[in-house]
Protein backbone atom coordinates (compact mmCIF):
# COMPACT_ATOMS: atom_id res chain seq x y z
CA UNK A 1 0.00 0.00 0.00
CA UNK A 2 1.28 3.23 -0.96
CA UNK A 3 1.05 6.34 0.88
CA UNK A 4 0.75 10.62 -0.52
CA UNK A 5 3.90 13.01 0.85
CA UNK A 6 0.53 14.60 2.20
CA UNK A 7 -0.84 11.74 4.53
CA UNK A 8 3.25 10.75 5.62
CA UNK A 9 3.64 14.60 6.44
CA UNK A 10 0.22 14.61 8.09
CA UNK A 11 1.30 11.85 10.55
CA UNK A 12 4.30 13.48 11.65
CA UNK A 13 3.19 16.76 12.26
CA UNK A 14 0.20 15.17 14.80
CA UNK A 15 2.86 13.52 16.46
CA UNK A 16 4.84 16.96 16.57
CA UNK A 17 2.20 18.83 18.25
CA UNK A 18 1.21 16.06 20.78
CA UNK A 19 4.85 15.79 21.95
CA UNK A 20 4.78 19.55 21.64
CA UNK A 21 1.75 19.29 23.88
CA UNK A 22 2.80 17.03 26.53
CA UNK A 23 6.36 18.70 26.58
CA UNK A 24 4.83 22.33 27.23
CA UNK A 25 2.02 20.80 29.54
CA UNK A 26 4.94 18.60 31.47
CA UNK A 27 8.12 19.86 31.00
CA UNK A 28 7.78 22.95 31.77
CA UNK A 29 9.24 25.20 34.68
CA UNK A 30 5.58 24.88 36.44
CA UNK A 31 4.74 21.39 36.22
CA UNK A 32 8.18 20.20 37.25
CA UNK A 33 8.17 22.75 40.49
CA UNK A 34 4.95 21.99 41.55
CA UNK A 35 5.65 17.85 41.38
CA UNK A 36 8.54 18.38 43.27
CA UNK A 37 7.08 21.08 46.11
CA UNK A 38 3.95 17.72 45.93
CA UNK A 39 5.76 14.45 46.70
CA UNK A 40 8.63 16.85 48.69
CA UNK A 41 5.18 17.57 51.13
CA UNK A 42 4.04 14.46 50.82
CA UNK A 43 7.15 12.49 52.08
CA UNK A 44 7.81 15.06 54.80
CA UNK A 45 4.20 14.54 56.11
CA UNK A 46 4.84 10.74 56.01
CA UNK A 47 8.04 10.97 58.13
CA UNK A 48 6.22 12.84 60.92
CA UNK A 49 3.39 10.57 60.68
CA UNK A 50 5.72 7.39 60.77
CA UNK A 51 7.65 9.56 63.60
CA UNK A 52 4.37 10.02 65.99
CA UNK A 53 3.42 6.24 65.17
CA UNK A 54 6.20 4.23 66.10
CA UNK A 55 6.44 6.38 69.03
CA UNK A 56 3.04 5.14 70.00
CA UNK A 57 4.49 1.67 69.21
CA UNK A 58 6.95 2.19 71.93
CA UNK A 59 5.19 2.78 74.10
CA UNK A 60 2.22 -0.19 73.69
CA UNK A 61 5.34 -2.58 72.98
CA UNK A 62 6.42 -1.53 76.58
CA UNK A 63 3.03 -2.25 77.63
CA UNK A 64 2.97 -5.66 75.98
CA UNK A 65 6.77 -6.87 77.45
CA UNK A 66 5.12 -5.71 80.98
CA UNK A 67 2.32 -6.88 80.74
CA UNK A 68 1.30 -10.56 82.84
CA UNK A 69 -1.41 -11.57 80.65
CA UNK A 70 -0.66 -13.63 77.52
CA UNK A 71 -3.89 -12.97 75.85
CA UNK A 72 -2.92 -9.13 76.65
CA UNK A 73 0.69 -9.21 75.74
CA UNK A 74 -0.68 -10.97 72.37
CA UNK A 75 -3.60 -8.71 72.22
CA UNK A 76 -1.15 -6.00 71.88
CA UNK A 77 1.45 -7.12 69.72
CA UNK A 78 -1.04 -7.87 67.51
CA UNK A 79 -1.93 -3.60 67.44
CA UNK A 80 2.01 -3.19 67.30
CA UNK A 81 2.33 -5.37 63.72
CA UNK A 82 -1.06 -3.01 62.56
CA UNK A 83 0.68 0.14 63.32
CA UNK A 84 3.86 -0.61 61.94
CA UNK A 85 2.09 -1.85 58.69
CA UNK A 86 0.02 0.93 58.67
CA UNK A 87 2.75 3.05 58.30
CA UNK A 88 3.68 2.07 54.65
CA UNK A 89 0.22 2.16 53.64
CA UNK A 90 0.02 5.70 54.99
CA UNK A 91 3.42 6.92 53.02
CA UNK A 92 2.12 5.31 50.32
CA UNK A 93 -1.30 6.74 50.00
CA UNK A 94 0.26 10.31 50.82
CA UNK A 95 2.13 10.21 47.36
CA UNK A 96 -0.77 9.23 45.64
CA UNK A 97 -2.79 12.26 47.29
CA UNK A 98 0.34 14.67 45.93
CA UNK A 99 0.36 13.33 42.73
CA UNK A 100 -3.57 13.72 42.62
CA UNK A 101 -3.15 17.39 43.73
CA UNK A 102 -0.29 17.82 41.29
CA UNK A 103 -2.45 16.67 38.35
CA UNK A 104 -5.37 19.17 39.36
CA UNK A 105 -3.06 22.16 39.55
CA UNK A 106 -1.74 21.91 36.52
CA UNK A 107 -4.81 21.09 34.70
CA UNK A 108 -7.38 23.07 36.64
CA UNK A 109 -9.74 22.78 33.54
CA UNK A 110 -9.26 18.93 33.40
CA UNK A 111 -11.96 16.86 32.60
CA UNK A 112 -12.58 13.66 35.07
CA UNK A 113 -12.46 11.37 32.00
CA UNK A 114 -8.93 12.50 31.51
CA UNK A 115 -7.63 12.10 35.19
CA UNK A 116 -9.52 8.73 34.84
CA UNK A 117 -7.81 7.58 31.70
CA UNK A 118 -4.38 9.21 33.36
CA UNK A 119 -4.89 7.10 35.92
CA UNK A 120 -5.67 3.50 33.82
CA UNK A 121 -2.58 4.75 32.03
CA UNK A 122 -0.19 4.99 34.88
CA UNK A 123 -1.42 1.93 36.58
CA UNK A 124 -0.56 0.04 33.11
CA UNK A 125 2.85 1.63 33.53
CA UNK A 126 3.30 0.59 37.05
CA UNK A 127 2.12 -2.78 37.03
CA UNK A 128 4.14 -3.83 33.94
CA UNK A 129 7.45 -2.23 35.51
CA UNK A 130 7.02 -3.09 39.21
CA UNK A 131 5.90 -6.43 39.12
CA UNK A 132 8.02 -8.01 41.58
CA UNK A 133 7.24 -5.00 44.32
CA UNK A 134 3.62 -5.84 43.24
CA UNK A 135 3.71 -9.53 43.54
CA UNK A 136 5.67 -8.67 47.44
CA UNK A 137 2.69 -6.00 48.22
CA UNK A 138 -0.36 -8.81 47.76
CA UNK A 139 1.69 -11.76 49.31
CA UNK A 140 2.30 -9.29 52.94
CA UNK A 141 -1.45 -8.42 52.02
CA UNK A 142 -2.32 -11.51 52.32
CA UNK A 143 -0.17 -13.12 55.63
CA UNK A 144 -1.85 -9.66 57.30
CA UNK A 145 -4.96 -10.41 56.63
CA UNK A 146 -4.56 -14.21 57.55
CA UNK A 147 -2.61 -13.19 60.70
CA UNK A 148 0.47 -15.29 59.90
CA UNK A 149 2.50 -13.95 62.65
CA UNK A 150 3.33 -10.27 63.97
CA UNK A 151 5.87 -7.50 65.86
CA UNK A 152 7.76 -9.70 68.83
CA UNK A 153 7.00 -13.42 67.70
CA UNK A 154 9.55 -15.75 67.28
CA UNK A 155 8.84 -17.51 63.79
CA UNK A 156 11.18 -19.84 61.41
CA UNK A 157 10.78 -18.77 57.45
CA UNK A 158 10.33 -21.07 55.05
CA UNK A 159 11.95 -22.31 52.65
CA UNK A 160 15.17 -20.89 54.52
CA UNK A 161 15.42 -23.52 57.48
CA UNK A 162 18.28 -21.57 58.92
CA UNK A 163 16.56 -18.10 58.87
CA UNK A 164 15.07 -18.27 62.33
CA UNK A 165 14.75 -15.10 64.65
CA UNK A 166 12.22 -12.29 66.47
CA UNK A 167 9.85 -10.46 64.12
CA UNK A 168 11.25 -6.22 64.18
CA UNK A 169 9.43 -5.12 61.41
CA UNK A 170 6.74 -5.86 58.80
CA UNK A 171 5.63 -4.43 55.62
CA UNK A 172 3.40 -4.95 52.73
CA UNK A 173 6.73 -5.46 51.32
CA UNK A 174 9.10 -7.03 53.04
CA UNK A 175 9.73 -8.50 56.44
CA UNK A 176 12.37 -7.97 58.99
CA UNK A 177 13.65 -10.14 61.75
CA UNK A 178 16.69 -10.61 64.18
CA UNK A 179 18.25 -13.64 64.86
CA UNK A 180 19.49 -14.98 68.46
CA UNK A 181 23.07 -14.21 67.04
CA UNK A 182 21.95 -10.75 66.58
CA UNK A 183 21.56 -10.49 62.94
CA UNK A 184 19.12 -8.67 60.90
CA UNK A 185 17.34 -10.44 57.90
CA UNK A 186 15.32 -8.86 55.21
CA UNK A 187 13.19 -11.04 53.25
CA UNK A 188 10.80 -10.61 50.46
CA UNK A 189 7.13 -11.29 51.72
CA UNK A 190 6.85 -12.77 48.40
CA UNK A 191 9.49 -15.65 48.87
CA UNK A 192 7.91 -16.72 52.35
CA UNK A 193 6.22 -19.89 51.33
CA UNK A 194 5.64 -20.84 55.15
CA UNK A 195 6.46 -19.53 58.43
CA UNK A 196 6.73 -21.57 61.39
CA UNK A 197 5.40 -19.76 64.86
CA UNK A 198 6.57 -20.62 68.61
CA UNK A 199 3.75 -20.04 70.85
CA UNK A 200 5.08 -17.52 74.20
CA UNK A 201 8.23 -17.81 72.42
CA UNK A 202 9.91 -20.68 74.51
CA UNK A 203 10.58 -24.19 73.87
CA UNK A 204 9.50 -26.70 76.13
CA UNK A 205 11.21 -29.98 76.99
CA UNK A 206 10.61 -32.39 79.52
CA UNK A 207 12.75 -35.28 81.00
CA UNK A 208 11.58 -38.45 81.79
CA UNK A 209 13.58 -39.83 84.88
CA UNK A 210 13.16 -43.67 86.46
CA UNK A 211 14.67 -43.52 89.88
CA UNK A 212 14.52 -46.08 92.79
CA UNK A 213 13.99 -43.31 94.88
CA UNK A 214 11.28 -40.33 94.57
CA UNK A 215 12.89 -37.94 97.22
CA UNK A 216 15.90 -38.55 95.85
CA UNK A 217 14.84 -38.12 92.78
CA UNK A 218 13.61 -34.80 93.44
CA UNK A 219 16.53 -33.81 95.03
CA UNK A 220 18.45 -34.55 91.71
CA UNK A 221 16.52 -32.74 89.79
CA UNK A 222 17.54 -29.41 92.23
CA UNK A 223 20.63 -30.09 92.11
CA UNK A 224 20.97 -29.91 88.18
CA UNK A 225 18.58 -27.01 88.38
CA UNK A 226 21.33 -25.05 90.17
CA UNK A 227 24.18 -25.74 87.75
CA UNK A 228 22.28 -25.37 84.82
CA UNK A 229 22.65 -21.47 83.13
CA UNK A 230 19.70 -19.82 83.65
CA UNK A 231 18.48 -16.56 81.78
CA UNK A 232 15.66 -15.19 79.01
CA UNK A 233 17.97 -16.39 76.42
CA UNK A 234 19.40 -20.14 78.14
CA UNK A 235 17.33 -22.07 80.33
CA UNK A 236 14.24 -19.71 80.58
CA UNK A 237 12.60 -21.40 83.07
CA UNK A 238 14.27 -24.37 85.18
CA UNK A 239 13.00 -27.70 85.32
CA UNK A 240 10.19 -28.69 87.60
CA UNK A 241 8.79 -32.02 88.94
CA UNK A 242 5.46 -32.14 87.46
CA UNK A 243 4.28 -36.04 88.40
CA UNK A 244 5.97 -38.86 90.46
CA UNK A 245 4.32 -42.30 89.86
CA UNK A 246 5.08 -45.24 91.47
CA UNK A 247 5.33 -48.26 88.69
CA UNK A 248 7.30 -50.98 90.93
CA UNK A 249 8.06 -51.98 94.08
CA UNK A 250 10.96 -49.65 94.23
CA UNK A 251 10.84 -47.52 91.06
CA UNK A 252 9.33 -44.40 90.40
CA UNK A 253 8.28 -42.45 87.19
CA UNK A 254 9.27 -38.64 87.52
CA UNK A 255 8.53 -35.90 84.51
CA UNK A 256 10.36 -32.71 84.83
CA UNK A 257 9.72 -29.77 83.27
CA UNK A 258 11.50 -26.85 82.01
CA UNK A 259 11.49 -24.16 78.86
CA UNK A 260 14.53 -22.74 77.06
CA UNK A 261 14.83 -20.06 74.35
CA UNK A 262 14.45 -21.35 70.50
CA UNK A 263 17.90 -22.41 69.50
CA UNK A 264 19.31 -23.63 73.45
CA UNK A 265 17.28 -26.71 73.36
CA UNK A 266 20.51 -28.56 73.69
CA UNK A 267 20.58 -27.28 77.55
CA UNK A 268 18.02 -29.45 78.48
CA UNK A 269 17.86 -32.22 75.54
CA UNK A 270 21.69 -33.06 75.86
CA UNK A 271 23.48 -30.99 79.03
CA UNK A 272 20.63 -31.73 81.95
CA UNK A 273 20.63 -35.23 80.90
CA UNK A 274 24.41 -35.72 80.94
CA UNK A 275 24.32 -33.59 83.73
CA UNK A 276 22.04 -35.28 86.15
CA UNK A 277 23.51 -38.92 85.18
CA UNK A 278 26.98 -37.56 86.11
CA UNK A 279 25.44 -35.83 89.50
CA UNK A 280 23.78 -39.11 90.15
CA UNK A 281 27.01 -40.86 89.31
CA UNK A 282 29.17 -39.44 91.58
CA UNK A 283 26.59 -39.74 94.54
CA UNK A 284 27.34 -42.48 97.15
CA UNK A 285 24.06 -44.17 96.42
CA UNK A 286 23.01 -44.05 92.72
CA UNK A 287 19.24 -43.74 91.98
CA UNK A 288 18.77 -43.23 88.71
CA UNK A 289 17.33 -46.81 86.57
CA UNK A 290 19.12 -45.63 83.18
CA UNK A 291 19.77 -42.46 81.58
CA UNK A 292 16.76 -39.34 81.56
CA UNK A 293 14.52 -39.21 78.49
CA UNK A 294 14.15 -35.83 76.84
CA UNK A 295 11.07 -34.72 74.68
CA UNK A 296 9.59 -32.11 73.25
CA UNK A 297 6.44 -31.36 75.67
CA UNK A 298 3.10 -28.61 74.45
CA UNK A 299 0.04 -28.91 76.67
CA UNK A 300 -2.36 -27.71 73.53
CA UNK A 301 -0.55 -30.48 71.06
CA UNK A 302 -0.58 -33.32 73.86
CA UNK A 303 -4.30 -32.20 74.46
CA UNK A 304 -4.92 -32.19 70.41
CA UNK A 305 -2.83 -35.30 69.67
CA UNK A 306 -4.41 -37.33 72.57
CA UNK A 307 -7.66 -36.55 71.43
CA UNK A 308 -6.83 -37.75 67.72
CA UNK A 309 -4.70 -41.32 68.94
CA UNK A 310 -8.10 -41.77 71.13
CA UNK A 311 -10.46 -41.44 68.49
CA UNK A 312 -8.52 -43.16 66.28
CA UNK A 313 -8.16 -46.58 68.57
CA UNK A 314 -12.00 -46.73 68.90
CA UNK A 315 -13.52 -49.74 67.35
CA UNK A 316 -16.40 -49.18 64.77
CA UNK A 317 -19.59 -50.61 66.99
CA UNK A 318 -20.80 -54.40 65.75
CA UNK A 319 -23.91 -54.01 63.19
CA UNK A 320 -27.23 -55.31 64.93
CA UNK A 321 -29.38 -57.74 62.44
CA UNK A 322 -32.02 -55.98 61.40
CA UNK A 323 -35.11 -57.55 62.87
CA UNK A 324 -38.14 -57.70 60.24
CA UNK A 325 -41.63 -57.73 62.01
CA UNK A 326 -43.97 -60.23 60.15
CA UNK A 327 -47.37 -58.30 58.67
CA UNK A 328 -50.53 -59.89 60.07
CA UNK A 329 -52.56 -61.05 57.43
Amino acid sequence: MEYSAATVEGVFGSVDDTLRTIYHQFVNGYAIISLIACVLIALLLGRILAWILRYVVVIIGTRADRSKSLQQSNMLRRYETYIVLSIALIRGLLVIVALYIWWVLIHPDGQPTAIIGASALAAIIISSSLAPLLRDIAAGGAMMAEQWFGVGDLVRIEPFGDMQGVVERVTLRSTRIRGLNGEIIWVNNQNIQAVRLTPRGTRTIALELFVHDRKAGEALVVSANERLPQGPLLVSRPLQVLEANQVGESLWHITAMGETAPGREWLLETSAVDLLTELDAESERPILDFKPLARFADAEAEKRFKRTITNAQKRPAAKQPIKRRRRSL
